[in-house]
Order: structure tokens, then C-alpha cells, then sequence
């Protein structure tokens, strides 16, 4: 008997403070510099996030839970490409301090399992463990810290 719903887990260990990963969450300016440009946040309970990852694939959610700097979970509104559904799909982003590093953990659940959403699931799972390794590669070369160079 199959579930009526999926779900995935995935891990990423960042070499740099939970600060600046929670930072990279919680600023657009480092937000779109990891995801795409004109990625938005507003970081507060009840706030929203909005990111394109790409044709077809785009991500807008309210921000159900934010503990500062250890969880962020995200309550998927519905978007172009997102078959039509009742269920809840839920982004929950976890951070833990680790000795020189931060480890974030995404648990995604709620995708229903019918045929008409295995394109998105698949999208959205491999959309999500590519930003998240551009995330890493980002923090732990400090090109977050860098100051954007002028425009003359």
C-alpha cells in the first residue's frame, strides 16, 4: 500500500556559524545570492518567502514557525506549475550548531503522491539540494561578507 503523501529529508553541513546561515535565510540581499535574484523574505512569524527556482518551479510560503536561529518552517501557498490540492505542504528548515560549522537540515512533507505531482516533487527536491549546496559553497567561501563593488 503506497502513502498518500511524500516526503524528503535532506542534510547539508555548512562550514561557517549558525549566525550567518540563519542570516542567509533571513536577509534577501544573501537570500537571491543563493537561490535567484529578487528572492524575497520578510523574517517574522507570519512573514513570507518567495523564490523562482526556475520555468514551472517556484516556491511561495508563509512562514508558520521562526525560532531565531534554529527553525524556520514554511507553509507552501499555491503557485503556477503546482497541481491543484487540499493538502498541506510544509518546509521545515532546521539548524544546528555544530563544532566550526552549522548543519541545516530540510524535512519536506505533505506533496501528494498521486501521478499528477511526481514532475513537481522531483523539481522541488532537486531544486532545494542544489540551492542548498550553493549555499554552502557561498558561506564557506565568505561571499556573503563581501561588499558589492560600485557601479560607475
Amino acid at each position: 500500500m503506497s502513502s498518500a503523501y511524500r516526503s524528503f529529508a535532506h542534510r547539508v553541513e555548512v562550514g561557517a556559524p549558525v549566525e550567518r546561515v540563519w542570516r542567509a535565510f533571513t536577509d534577501s540581499r544573501v537570500l537571491e545570492r543563493w537561490t535567484t535574484r529578487g528572492a524575497t523574505v520578510t523574517p517574522r512569524e507570519k512573514g513570507r518567502m518567495h523564490v523562482v527556482f526556475g520555468e514551472g518551479m517556484e516556491l511561495d510560503a508563509l512562514i508558520d514557525v521562526l525560532v531565531t536561529p534554529q527553525r524556520m518552517r514554511l507553509i507552501l501557498l499555491p503557485t503556477r506549475g503546482m497541481p491543484g490540492t487540499d493538502a498541506v505542504i510544509v518546509e521545515d528548515f532546521l539548524f544546528e550548531r555544530a563544532p566550526s560549522a552549522c548543519v541545516v537540515r530540510l524535512l519536506s512533507s505533505g506533496v501528494p503522491s498521486q501521478q499528477d505531482w511526481v514532475t513537481y516533487y522531483l523539481s522541488k527536491r532537486r531544486y532545494w539540494e542544489m540551492a542548498l549546496a550553493r549555499l554552502k559553497v557561498l558561506l564557506e567561501k565568505g561571499l556573503d561578507q563581501e561588499q558589492p563593488k560600485p557601479r560607475y
